[in-house]
């Protein structure tokens, strides 16, 4: 006989999204907002179940608990949990999250792709905008040249405690299907679909079980401790600034070359002035990319933990957040070639125009000793 459906006791399903907000969050001065503000809690995040020796944020972000919300999914009226966490490298990620107790495998994966369809990228709604604006206009004396880059990344957990009987990794994916839940088709995958979309799993103790998408993820944790979706989230964040200094650059160097070209149309005296002004416009931009960059990339700091590496490391690629890296590196290469490649002509011009200005006093000398005799 084929074994009863397994029902999920505890867990949640979970929506994020992460948005842009500014170059930089002093984190400190955010805390002393809230706390001024807000009744509601914050705290410096930290890594449950893994010693800080192991893993660790090189900066923790902040956690603020929000006022929950009303949210309409599938027809039925729900509460859901909001929190904020805000990276000093100026990304917020704010998450709903409903909690699931008593609920059947196949209603929990409804919940979950109901969840998508009320507040997914698809969906209309204005939730995340109305939160977004609570973030800026409590926390705008913290932000660090705020932008408005529109940029964002979205991501669903889906997340188990405990079932409705102890079970082993190995029998629960013979237990439950995965692939409604990860790709949130309601057709039946081909098998080659569903071996590439259940590829990323891991495991490290016989009772729990993470399985990786590019914008979902489920995770069995009967030990309730949340490292993985935290781990989960840097990497979002960390995707989401690199794609937003991608873009700046993208932006940026046809008018590093329109600049160029104008400069090095002037002829008059005040070009080498305009070399050197333009020159340590980039430098600038370099020094300020280079250093966000280097803070992005650095924000998490795995050594010993070889399972959550061995996550974030599958989720850093899994997101493409080396190759859009090496794509910010090789602009920023250019940037860096062209500002050597001015200051080099400031200098040429430079000594010209002192050249210049040697042979005229010369040509005058020899006119005023020629005028005198």
């Amino acid at each position: 006989m084929n074994a009863p459906e397994l029902q999920v006791q505890s867990g949640a399903v979970v929506a994020l999204r992460l948005f842009d907000i500014a170059y930089s969050i002093d984190l400190s001065a955010a805390e002393k907002l809230w706390s001024a503000r807000s009744s509601m809690a914050s705290s410096r995040t930290q890594l449950v179940a893994t010693p800080a020796k192991a893993v660790a944020f090189d900066v923790p972000p902040v956690l603020l608990t929000l006022d929950a919300v009303a949210l309409t999914v599938d027809g039925r009226d729900i509460t859901a949990g909001v929190t904020a966490r805000l990276y000093d490298f100026g990304v917020v990620a704010l998450a709903l999250k409903v909690p699931v107790s008593q609920c059947s495998w196949s209603d929990f994966t409804k919940l979950f792709n109901a969840l998508d369809q009320a507040v997914g990228p698809g969906a209309q709604t204005e939730l995340w905008e109305t939160l977004l604006a609570g973030i800026h206009a409590s926390m705008a004396a913290a932000l660090v040249r705020p932008t408005l880059s529109g940029l964002q990344e979205d991501y669903l957990l889906a997340v188990v405690q405990q079932w409705s009987e102890p079970i082993k990794a190995m029998a629960l994916q013979e237990r439950i299907d995965l692939a409604p839940l990860l790709s949130g088709e309601r057709r039946t995958l081909s098998e080659g679909a569903r071996s590439d979309l259940l590829r990323q799993r891991f495991s490290y103790y016989e009772d729990d079980l993470v399985v990786l998408t590019w914008d979902r993820a489920f995770i069995y944790e009967p030990r309730s401790d949340s490292d993985v979706a935290d781990v989960l989230e840097v990497a979002n964040a960390q995707l989401l600034e690199l794609r937003y200094y991608d873009e700046l650059l993208d932006d940026e160097l046809p008018r590093m070359y329109d600049l160029v070209e104008e400069t090095r149309r002037s002829l008059h005296l005040l070009a080498p002035r305009r070399f050197a002004d333009l020159a340590r416009k980039l430098y600038t931009l370099v020094a300020e990319v280079t250093e966000l960059t280097e803070r992005v990339d650095n924000a998490l700091q795995v050594t010993e933990d070889v399972y959550l590496a061995r996550i974030y490391t599958a989720a850093l690629e899994l997101f493409r957040v080396p190759t859009v890296g090496a794509a910010v590196n090789r602009k920023l290469a250019i940037v860096r070639d062209t500002y050597a490649a001015l200051y080099e002509e400031a200098s040429s011009a430079r000594g010209n125009l002192m050249e210049l200005a040697v042979v005229l006093l010369i040509v005058i000398e020899i006119v005023i000793a020629l005028l005198q005799h």
